[in-house]
């Protein structure tokens, strides 16, 4: 495909070095879009690892750009979404003077609904604070100034606020053509744009939210497109089996009461007993819950369909609240024609009672077949409980969504062990894709360091918090950029902060420690960026997404290897299925998945040519079992040592650029 154009775009003097700052060819690069232009020309699969520094973004839209083909980019969260098309898109459609078309489409719960809005506008009473008064103020002067309706355009209102839950829409309470404010609707503007764009860019959420509708039969959400690339794409195994699933908590089912009363009440009060039906429907939900109390007991406040403990008690109180729901669901339909606010809880509880029947325990005629099989499991609080069923593997449905014909490029820094890609490959029904990897061009064995203490505890140990948190405060004094500190559980996050924070504020002067849960993931990360010598202790959310040049991090910390637990329901029924199947669950699923969460920690550390610094791992697994030269391998090529003044050193001394690696110690 277009071999010579390519090559004049990331050419010394082509369209990105002589319109982007700072550009430079880089043969990866090149090659990278050229494998993409290939895979668009054959219509087939191409899964490309590409090493940090190669320049995935221009690679997959220079091509997506001048093949002319109506062209799908999922990104893996919504910033990037925004970091693409605000930013990476326009200077390139401006490098390459290009009149491309490019739409940006979010999920519906990102767009203000002005019906939900006035409503809530009109009734003071469903505002819960002084703040919520202010906060609708502003989304208020918000719609009648903005052109997408776009949550993110509003920084004002933060993300988390629970007044954007009653000011956008769900599938089930969208009046959809009935709406009185359908011509100004945000969400269908943004459809529309995306069914005429060239370009389309979406997350892996919506994507996977669009797979699911049309496992149901539903095919208006995304348009129909020549290629689809997904940027981060290590991240759709975990998206697609959150999204191919489903959860119901009780918590919908008495918003669906109240729902249900309220509308019955405005609109045909003397057809039924609204409030009759309401409260038989919040009794069955608080008894359903009473009835999952134990499980509140266990490990986790969790059980699976399996270890139900009193199953039959549970069962009884289930059939009590499908009962309950199918009552309210008739009432419902019989007046559904008479006011949308009817129509749209009348869908809800219709959702609401085939996501309950599907968990209905065995020997129930009107439990739902699946056509894979399915993980159920509960959680249960005190005021809580939440339903949840997840499919055992997505690869069937992942690969089918393909259309024959279509071309799909899936691109991430981390999408295999060592070079070999199956365990990724397995997990999407993408076995007879194409596969290449491009390393990174950085100089990892000159600019980074990888240190394993010795003489720490197993990781089983309960001393190895403390013993790992007491190994990284002299790394810690010893660094003065930005430290990131990767852990593996909540616990632990709490207990390495305690000690840090302790150690460091005594010290004259003071250094910042900050711990996940103080503030909102990107607010800390804004602080830790702009202090520049701040220690930022986290736990899952961490490990990807983070990118902080420069000596604002200079040491990242890994406490233990990030194997995942094998209490989580729907990785202790793939490692079960695969014991059935005569498999080694923790060689071919187990390790292969931690090298590769392994490797996204690791990749937090040197993100531009003039990054550098030390990964230290607390986790001596990584050197002392067989397994642990497969994990190492996996990272990038750092020096490596075992020596704690070794460690101290670098920190101390900045690498020059060009300068010869560290010694190595094994």
């Amino acid at each position: 495909m277009f071999p010579d154009e390519l090559a004049d775009v990331f050419g010394p003097s082509g369209a990105l070095a002589r319109h982007m700052p700072g550009y430079s060819p880089r043969p990866a690069q090149r090659e990278l879009s050229e494998a993409i232009g290939r895979a668009l020309a054959d219509g087939g699969v191409l899964v490309a690892e590409a090493g940090t520094g190669t320049g995935k973004t221009w690679a997959y839209l220079v091509p997506a750009f001048l093949s002319g083909d109506k062209v799908l980019v999922s990104t893996g969260t919504r910033t990037l979404q925004d970091q693409l098309f605000h930013r990476d898109i326009p200077r390139l459609r401006e490098a390459l003077a290009l009149p491309v078309d490019v739409a940006l489409l979010k999920g519906r719960g990102n767009y203000v609904c002005h019906y939900h809005l006035d409503r809530l506008g009109q009734d003071p009473r469903g505002l819960k604070s002084i703040d919520e008064v202010q906060q609708l103020r502003e989304i208020q002067r918000f719609v009648r100034e903005t052109g997408t309706g776009d949550r993110a355009d509003l920084p004002a209102v933060p993300e988390g606020a629970d007044i954007w839950n009653r000011v956008t829409s769900t599938r089930e309470n969208c009046l959809g053509q009935e709406c009185p404010f359908v011509r100004d609707c945000f969400l269908l503007k943004a459809r529309r744009h995306a069914q005429e764009a060239d370009v389309v860019v979406v997350n892996h959420a919506l994507f996977m939210a669009d797979l699911a509708l049309r496992e149901e039969g539903i095919t208006d959400l995304l348009p129909e497109t020549r290629m689809v690339v997904f940027d981060e794409a290590h991240q759709l195994p975990d998206t697609a089996t959150r999204f191919l699933g489903h959860s119901v908590s009780l918590h919908q089912v008495l918003d669906c009461a109240r729902a249900m009363e309220a509308a019955g009440l405005a609109h045909a009060r003397e057809a039924t007993p609204w409030s009759d039906t309401a409260r038989r429907l919040e009794g069955a939900a608080r008894e359903l819950r009473l009835a999952a109390a134990p499980v509140g007991l266990l490990p986790g406040a969790r059980a699976t369909f399996q270890a139900l403990p009193e199953a039959a008690a549970f069962d009884e109180k289930l059939d009590g609240l499908i009962e309950a729901l199918d009552e309210a669901l008739r009432r419902l339909q019989s007046q559904e024609d008479r006011h949308p606010d009817l129509a749209a809880a009348a869908r809800t509880a219709q959702s609401l009672l085939e996501r309950l029947r599907q968990w209905r325990l065995p020997g129930r005629g009107d439990e739902a077949p699946a056509a894979d099989a399915a993980v159920r499991w509960i959680e249960a609080g005190h005021q809580a409980l939440r339903l949840h069923r997840a499919p055992l593997s997505v690869a069937r449905i992942f690969s089918g969504f393909r259309r024959p014909g279509q071309t799909w490029v899936l691109t991430s820094a981390t999408l295999s062990v060592q070079g070999d890609f199956g365990h990724f490959l397995r997990q999407l029904g993408l076995e007879d894709a194409v596969t290449h990897h491009w390393t990174s061009p950085f100089d990892y064995p000159a600019r980074g360091l990888l240190y394993v203490p010795q003489g720490l505890p197993w990781p089983g140990d309960s001393r190895f918090v403390d013993a790992f948190a007491q190994a990284l405060l002299p790394l810690v004094e010893a660094c003065a950029g930005g430290v990131l500190v990767l852990c593996t559980t909540l616990r632990a996050v709490d207990r390495v902060a305690d000690v840090l924070a302790r150690h460091l504020g005594a010290c004259a002067p003071a250094r910042p420690v900050m711990r996940q849960g103080e503030a909102s993931r990107g607010l800390l990360l804004e602080r830790f960026r702009r202090a520049g010598d701040a220690v930022l202790v986290g736990s899952a959310s961490f490990w990807e997404g983070i990118d902080v040049p420069g000596d604002a991090l200079t040491l990242v910390a890994i406490d233990k290897l990030p194997f995942a637990p094998p209490d989580d329901p729907v990785i202790e029924a793939r490692l079960s299925a695969c014991r059935a199947d005569g498999g080694n669950p923790f060689m071919e699923y187990q390790l292969p998945q931690a090298a590769l969460v392994l490797k996204q920690g690791a990749g937090r550390l040197i993100r531009s040519e003039g990054d550098w610094g030390v990964l230290m791992v607390g986790d001596g697994r990584l050197v002392d079992k067989p397994y642990g030269r497969q994990l190492w391998r996996g990272l990038p090529p750092f020096a490596r040592t075992r020596d704690a003044e070794c460690a101290r050193d670098f920190l101390a001394r900045p690498p020059e650029a060009g300068a010869d690696s560290p010694a190595e110690q094994h």
